[in-house]
């Protein structure tokens, strides 16, 4: 159960229980930013007017950016280990 938890998702995409953290905690402190932002613009519809797309875009590019960075390294990886 505590791998479950705490460390067979991290796994999945490559980094430890810190590491994951950190980055949850980035995104979803960014993405209630971004809700806050969106419940002003539906008040005030010229208030906050491409902040919540340009968040989903920005938060997207970076978990896309990071997922092929730790892939294109454990493929390197991989390489190395069989070339010796």
């Amino acid at each position: 159960m505590w791998n479950k938890l705490f460390v067979d998702h991290p796994r999945t995409v490559q980094e430890s229980y810190g590491e994951h953290a950190v980055m949850a905690a980035s995104f979803g402190g960014r993405m209630v930013l971004a809700g806050l932002a969106c419940l002003v613009h539906a008040v005030v519809p010229g208030l906050f007017v491409r902040t919540g797309s340009r968040t989903i875009t920005v938060l997207y590019d970076e978990m896309v950016v990071n997922r092929n960075r730790k892939a294109n390294k454990a493929a390197g990886e991989v390489a190395a280990v069989g070339g010796r």
